[in-house]
């Protein structure tokens, strides 16, 4: 009898969630951003008269520009030191050289996933 009790309580508890999380997923897609349609209060304008999200846009792009040289850059570098190195030594400055490259495209692509 116990054990009913405990199993009605349980299928209680989580009813409500298995039923809400397709609900709440459908409201928030966790996709890019539209842009809000013309004449909405959404659509948020800077005192030149350019419209924020574009600001933004290009801002992203040129920072995008300048960490994929940087990207570059470090990358040839890394392939410089690795050729010197030794097959048997693993270097230090090479592994911090990698995370360095791994940050860097990670800024690059959360840039690129909020468009």
């Amino acid at each position: 009898m116990t054990r009913q009790r405990f199993l009605r309580r349980v299928l209680l508890l989580v009813a409500p969630t298995a039923v809400g999380a397709p609900v709440t997923s459908a409201q928030d897609p966790g996709g890019p951003l539209e842009p809000p349609p013309p004449g909405s209060p959404d659509e948020i304008r800077l005192p030149n008269g350019k419209r924020q999200r574009d600001a933004i846009l290009k801002a992203d792009y040129e920072q995008n520009l300048k960490d994929a040289q940087e990207l570059v850059s470090r990358s040839r570098d890394f392939e410089l030191q690795l050729e010197k190195s030794d097959q048997y030594v693993l270097s230090l400055d090479l592994l911090k050289q990698l995370n360095e490259i791994e940050k860097t495209v990670r800024r690059i692509r959360g840039r690129m996933r909020r468009v």
